[in-house]
Order: structure tokens, then C-alpha cells, then sequence
């Protein structure tokens, strides 16, 4: 292992086809579906910002241009905002948009896993750690998952994936680790198994989608024959890569939503626009109305 680097920058695997999501995501992909009034993406690329990324990376696949577009300027909607004097309009936007030169974007030409999608990324990550955002999973606490992460990797070395408990019984639906000696916010990781046969977990839990990875994850997966599915999977490398690194678990204490499902990104809207001052007041008394009608 070489002496501990910053984490600047950020892989987003966003090359999916989001077929839970059609007839939807056959002109809109997965990604830029709204909660409440911003894109999944959005929220997924602000919690990598505020744990101090400086560099985003998108991994796409066709039909996804749209990602690129939206992470840019729309001259004619800017001109038409200026025009008609929309100030708050024009200081939102502008807020959200990345600075010059801190976005990439490389292609994913066939679906071949998300461990081939990582390794899409080689190039534009280089030689130094880089966090990996699951682009599907927005999550909510006192502090973002990544920069809880960030945090941990700076006491520990190594990498860092973030965890969740789930209840034991559902363990055998995720990909679960075995818990070592506290470190931080967290602990070190023992195993790690890819949807354990049930009853044969070694704890409850589960990886969330938040990774920090070390460079040295690529040249695994450039040689990793494909596993379950007959993808490249990034936990099969991860197991490989530890065999040379230490691995260390972020106990991520908040609210994960998963919008890559329906009953997901309903609550997901749900719960963001209760959060809302301006929304809050106009939606909570008919979201009670139709609960008691349920009864």
C-alpha cells in the first residue's frame, strides 16, 4: 500500500437501463427521475460534494446524454430566466452547477456488471482512491454517508464500504460482512459474502452502495472471470483485493432509499417533501387523509 491519499474524486455508475421503471425509462433515464423537485442524480452527487469531492465521474451507457446535459448550462432556459428577471431561479441553478472542468464521462458499451463498470473508470481516476456512489441509493442523516466515510478513512487505511443492519432473516438478500475490532464510526470487515445462503451470514450487515476504494481494485477486476449473472461483480473483487488491503465497515446511522424500486423512491419523495418548509404544510394533511382511508 502506498502513503494514504486524499479521496478526490467520485465514480457514478449510471450506464443501468432502469427497466423496473419503464414505460418511464425509455425516454427518461433512471437517474433523472424526481424526488420531489430534483433529480436522484442530484442528491447522490451533493452528498459526494459535501464530503469533498473534487472531481465527478460518470459512467454512462446510450440514451443517457441527458446526465451530461443536465450538469451543464442551458443557454436558451438561462437567457429566458435573466429575461424575465428570475433571480431565485437563476441563484438555484447556478448553485448546483459544477465548476468548469470537474466533470468526466466515459461509456459503459455493454452490461457487463458493475464491476466493469468501475473499471470503465480507470483512466480518469488514475492512481489514487476514489469513492464509488451507487447512483440509486439516496440517503438521509445528521451527516452525509460519504463524508462519515471520508472521516473513517482518514483514521483507518485502506478502504471503506458503508453499512446498514437489516433484520437477519433478510440477510441472504444483500451483500453482508463479518464484523472485526471497532475503528471510528465503525469496524474492521472480516469477510465480506455476496448474498449468503440463508442462515449462514455472518452478521446483519449489509454493504448500503457507498465505497472508498484504492486504485489497485482495477487491475482484479481487468482479470476477474464473471460471476453470479454473468457479470464482472465488484464483491468479488473487493474479496480478492482484501486478501492485500484492510477493509473497514462505516456504520451509516440514517434513512437509505433505494429509487431504483417503486415502493423506494415513493418514500423517498414522500419523506424529502415532508422535510420541505414550503412543501410540508399543503402535503401532510391529504397524506393523513389517505392513510385513514386505508384503515
Amino acid at each position: 500500500m502506498t502513503e494514504k491519499r486524499k479521496v478526490r474524486k467520485a465514480v457514478f455508475p449510471v450506464a443501468g437501463l432502469g427497466t423496473r421503471f419503464l414505460p418511464a425509462t425509455k425516454a427518461v433515464p433512471k437517474e433523472m427521475l424526481t424526488v420531489v423537485d430534483k433529480p436522484v442524480i442530484q442528491y447522490v452527487v451533493d452528498e459526494a460534494l459535501e464530503a469533498g469531492i473534487e472531481h465527478l465521474i460518470f459512467v454512462t451507457g446510450r440514451s443517457k446524454a441527458v446526465i451530461e446535459d443536465y450538469f451543464d448550462i442551458q443557454v436558451e432556459l438561462d437567457q429566458t430566466l435573466r429575461e424575465r428577471n428570475k433571480k431565485a431561479e437563476i441563484e438555484l441553478l447556478e448553485a448546483m452547477l459544477p465548476k468548469a472542468g470537474t466533470t468526466s464521462f466515459t461509456r459503459q458499451q455493454a452490461p457487463l456488471g458493475l464491476g466493469h463498470a468501475v473499471w470503465c473508470a480507470r483512466d480518469l481516476v488514475g492512481n489514487e482512491p476514489f469513492a464509488l456512489l451507487l447512483p440509486d441509493m439516496i440517503m438521509k442523516g445528521e451527516k452525509g454517508c460519504l463524508k462519515g466515510m471520508v472521516d473513517l478513512y482518514e483514521e483507518s487505511n485502506g478502504n471503506v464500504v458503508a453499512v446498514e443492519e437489516c433484520a437477519p432473516d433478510q440477510a441472504h438478500k444483500y451483500g453482508i460482512v463479518g464484523v472485526g475490532e471497532p475503528v471510528g464510526e465503525g469496524f474492521r470487515i472480516t469477510r465480506m459474502v455476496e448474498k449468503p445462503a440463508p442462515g449462514t451470514a455472518p452478521s446483519n450487515f449489509f454493504i448500503n452502495g457507498r465505497y472508498i476504494l484504492q486504485p489497485e481494485i482495477f487491475p482484479i477486476l481487468e482479470h476477474q472471470e464473471r460471476g453470479a449473472g454473468n457479470e464482472i461483480q465488484l464483491t468479488d473483487g473487493m474479496v480478492k483485493l482484501s486478501e492485500t488491503q484492510p477493509f473497514s465497515a462505516y456504520h451509516f446511522r440514517g434513512e437509505t432509499f433505494d429509487c431504483g424500486a417503486k415502493d423506494g423512491f415513493i418514500l423517498a419523495n414522500v419523506a424529502f417533501a415532508l422535510e420541505r418548509a414550503d412543501i410540508r404544510p399543503v402535503v401532510e394533511g391529504p397524506l393523513k387523509g389517505l392513510l385513514e382511508r386505508l384503515k
